[in-house]
C-alpha cells in the first residue's frame, strides 16, 4: 500500500488543489517525492527538543556517559515483584512486564526507538534508529528519515513499514496514554523509501511529535498482531543491543549481548550498552532482596529507605570496602511520594474531608522516629524546581489561566502561602487536631462517643490503607495511630505485589502509596495520569479519580505552550490545582539518588539529571 504526499493536505485549497492532486499521482507512480516550498524551508536536523534547541552537536557523545568504558562482563540487578509479560505498553502487562526492555534506569535493552532522549537535559531527542528529523515550528507534522544501517535483532532492515506498524498497533491494541498519543496521528505519509512523515489534526499539543520520536518500535515480520493486546511471554524482536537469553517467569530474566549490534559505533550510544551480560532476579520481599545484595548476588540496590541507608551497611562486605555508598545528586524536581485518596469512593468524594485527612500526618514524629530525619517533606509534585508553586504566589499568567475556575484553587495556594500542616512531632498535635476537625465539621462530620460520625449517614468514618510492603505497612500504621486519636476507623492491608498492581488497576482500594514522578518537562504524560477521560479508562494511571474541568484545561496549556516562560505559568498553575484538590497525602523525598554497589562493577564520573543509569556503568573485570 503507498501512502500520499505531504501534498495531499493542500488539496482543499482550490488555488493549487489541481496541481497538487496530479503531482501526488505523478509520485505514486514513479516513487519520487515532489518538492513543496513550505516543507522544504524546514531544514533537517540531527535532534529535536521541546523547548528550544538541543545542547549537543551531531557527533557529540551524552555527557553523563563514558565513551572509553571497556566491555564485557556481567552484572546482576534485582528487584522487588514478579513478572508474566513482556509487554508493558498493553493493559494486562503493563505493570507486570519484565524489567529491563525499555526504561530509563535499566535500558533500552531491546526495544528503541526513532529518537534517543538525552538526560542531561529537560527534553531533548537525538537521532538513533532516525538519522534525521525534521518539523515546523507549528508542529504540525514530523518526518523522519531512517537509518538505513538500522536492523533488528534477527538482521533484517528497519523499515518505514515497521514503523508504521509499531504505530498503529499500539494505537489499536496498546494501553494509555501510548494509544491515546498515536491516535492523534492523522496521516502517516511516505515521502521516499527511507522517509515517513506524521500530519497531525493540529500543532495544540507541542510535545505530541517528540512523545511519538519515543514509541517502540517492533518487527513488524515477527510480531504476532492478532494477540498483541493478551499478556504474552513471547519474546518481542526489537533493533536493541541485547536479546533475551533466559526466561524465567516471575524470578529471572537475562539479557545478553547482540555481536552484531547496528548502533555500537553511533556517538549517542557512546559509553552505553557495556556488558556482556545483563542479570535481573525478582524477589517476593524487601527484606529477600536486601539480603541477597548483602552476599553479592545482587551487585547494585537502589535504596529508598533512610534506615537501612543509615544503618544497613555493617555487614562484612561493606566494612571491608567491598561495597559502595552513592549519593548522586539529581537535577530534577523531587518525585511526589504520597497517599492516594480513590476519590470513587463516597467516604472520600468530599475535598474538604480529603484535607482534613492530609493533615493529619505527623511528619515530623515520621521522620524523626523511622527515617533518621533525613527527609524533606514534600508538599507540591514539582518541588525543587522553577515549576513548583510552593512559596510563589500566582503570576497575572496563572491567574489569567486559573479565572474560568474561581473554586480550583484555594486562596492560601494561590498566595503561595500554603504548607502541609506543621505539627510538633509528638504524634497528637492538638492544634493540628484541632484544626482537622474543624475542617471535617465542614463537610459534615463531628465526634461522638470518640467515633467520627457522618451527621447526615450516621456512619463513621472508615477506609482502608492498601500497602506492598513492609515500609508502607509501617508508616499506614503511624499514620493510623494520629487517625485514631479522631476517631477514624482506618485499617491497613498489606498485598503481594501482584496483588496490589491488579488491585489498584482495577481501582479497588480506599487509599493507596502512589509515585507521581516529576520531570523537568511535564507534559501529554498527565493526560494519563489526571485528566477526566483517563478517570474512567481502564489500565490509566488516574488512580486518584480525579475528573476536573481546571485539570484538563491546564494540562492542555501545558502541551500548548510555545514559550517556556508559559510552560512554566501552566505548570506552576497545574500545581496548584493539583494541590487544592488533595489527592493525596503527601509524604517525602530525598534529593539525591541512593544507589549501593559492589566494586564488581563501575559506575561512570557522571550522572543524569535524573541519577543513575545502570546502561552507563562497566564490569570492574573489563576495565
Amino acid at each position: 500500500m503507498r501512502f500520499l504526499t505531504s501534498l495531499e493536505v493542500l488539496v482543499c485549497k482550490k488555488t493549487v488543489g489541481r496541481v497538487a492532486l496530479a503531482l501526488t499521482l505523478l509520485w505514486a507512480g514513479s516513487g519520487t517525492a515532489p518538492a513543496v516550498a513550505d516543507d522544504e524551508d524546514v531544514p533537517w536536523t540531527h535532534g529535536i527538543s521541546m523547548h528550544g534547541s538541543p545542547a549537543l552537536g551531531p557527533d557529540q557523545p551524552f555527557p553523563y556517559a563514558n565513551p572509553d568504558a571497556p566491555k564485557g562482563g556481567t552484572i546482576t540487578l534485582g528487584v522487588q515483584g514478579t513478572f508474566d509479560s513482556l509487554n508493558s505498553f498493553i493493559v494486562q502487562g503493563g505493570w507486570t512486564s519484565a524489567r529491563g526492555m525499555r526504561e530509563r534506569q535499566f535500558g533500552n535493552n531491546i526495544l528503541e526507538s526513532l529518537l534517543v532522549r538525552s538526560y542531561a537535559e529537560p527534553f531533548s531527542l537525538y537521532g538513533l534508529i532516525a538519522q534525521q528529523v525534521r518539523m515546523p515550528d507549528s508542529r504540525e507534522w514530523i518526518e523522519f528519515e531512517l537509518n538505513p544501517d538500522a536492523k533488528f535483532s534477527d538482521g533484517s532492515p528497519v523499515t518505514v513499514d515497521d514503523i508504521i506498524f509499531s504505530l498503529e498497533i499500539i494505537r489499536d491494541k496498546g494501553r494509555p496514554p501510548y494509544r491515546n498519543w498515536y491516535g492523534a496521528i492523522k496521516e502517516k505519509q511516505k515521502t521516499g523509501p527511507n522517509r515517513l512523515k506524521l500530519v497531525f489534526e493540529n500543532g495544540d499539543n507541542r510535545e505530541l511529535p517528540l512523545l511519538i520520536s519515543l514509541a517502540p518500535i517492533f518487527s513488524k515480520a515477527n510480531t504476532d498482531a492478532e494477540n498483541f493486546d493478551k499478556s504474552s511471554l513471547n519474546p518481542p524482536v526489537g533493533s536493541g543491543p541485547y536479546t533475551f537469553k533466559t526466561i524465567q517467569p516471575g524470578r529471572l530474566v537475562v539479557y545478553e549481548k547482540n555481536p552484531d549490534y547496528w548502533a555500537k559505533d553511533l556517538p549517542v550510544k557512546a559509553g552505553f550498552d557495556n556488558f556482556e551480560e545483563i542479570r535481573i532476579e525478582y524477589f517476593r520481599d524487601e527484606t529477600t532482596l536486601q539480603e541477597s545484595f548483602k552476599k553479592g548476588l545482587v551487585e547494585a540496590l537502589q535504596s529508598r529507605d533512610p534506615a537501612r541507608w543509615s544503618t544497613g551497611f555493617d555487614f562484612p562486605a561493606a566494612k571491608a570496602g567491598d561495597v559502595v555508598k552513592l549519593e548522586i545528586p539529581r537535577g530534577v524536581p523531587a518525585n511526589m511520594q504520597g497517599i492516594a485518596f480513590n476519590t470513587r469512593r463516597e467516604q472520600l468524594s468530599d475535598r474538604k474531608v480529603r484535607k482534613a485527612l492530609r493533615m493529619l500526618f505527623d511528619f515530623e514524629w515520621v521522620n524523626r522516629n523511622l527515617y533518621y530525619g533525613l527527609y524533606t517533606r514534600t508538599a507540591g509534585y514539582w518541588d525543587n524546581s522553577d515549576l513548583s508553586s510552593i512559596g510563589r504566589p500566582a503570576s497575572e499568567r496563572e491567574k489569567e489561566l486559573l479565572a474560568p475556575f474561581p473554586d480550583a484553587v484555594d486562596p492560601e495556594v494561590m498566595e503561595g502561602t500554603w504548607r502541609p500542616a506543621d505539627a510538633d512531632g509528638s504524634g497528637r498535635d492538638r492544634k493540628v487536631l484541632r484544626a482537622a476537625l474543624e475542617e471535617f465539621a465542614k463537610a459534615g462530620y463531628s465526634l461522638k462517643d470518640r467515633k467520627l460520625i457522618n451527621e447526615a449517614t450516621g456512619s463513621q468514618l472508615s477506609f482502608e490503607i492498601l500497602a506492598k510492603n513492609e515500609d508502607e505497612e509501617k508508616l499506614a500504621l503511624a499514620y493510623i495511630r494520629t487517625l485514631e486519636l479522631l476517631g477514624i476507623n482506618a485499617t491497613v492491608r498489606s498485598v503481594d505485589p501482584s496483588q496490589f498492581e491488579d488491585r489498584r488497576t482495577k481501582r479497588d482500594f480506599d487509599m493507596v502509596f502512589n509515585t507521581w514522578y516529576a520531570s523537568l518537562s511535564p507534559g501529554a504524560e498527565q493526560y494519563g495520569r489526571w485528566s477526566s477521560e483517563a478517570a474512567d479508562t481502564e489500565g490509566s494511571f488516574n488512580f486518584v479519580g480525579a475528573k476536573e474541568a481546571a485539570i484538563d484545561a491546564l494540562i492542555g496549556e501545558i502541551v500548548g505552550a510555545r514559550s517556556r516562560e508559559d510552560f512554566v505559568d501552566a505548570v506552576r498553575a497545574f500545581d496548584r490545582v493539583l494541590i487544592s484538590g488533595a489527592y493525596a497525602v503527601p509524604l517525602y523525598h530525598v534529593s539525591d539518588d541512593w544507589v549501593a554497589h559492589w566494586n564488581k562493577i563501575v559506575p561512570p564520573q557522571h550522572h543524569s539529571l535524573y541519577g543513575h543509569e545502570f546502561d552507563t556503568w562497566w564490569s570492574a573485570e573489563a576495565q
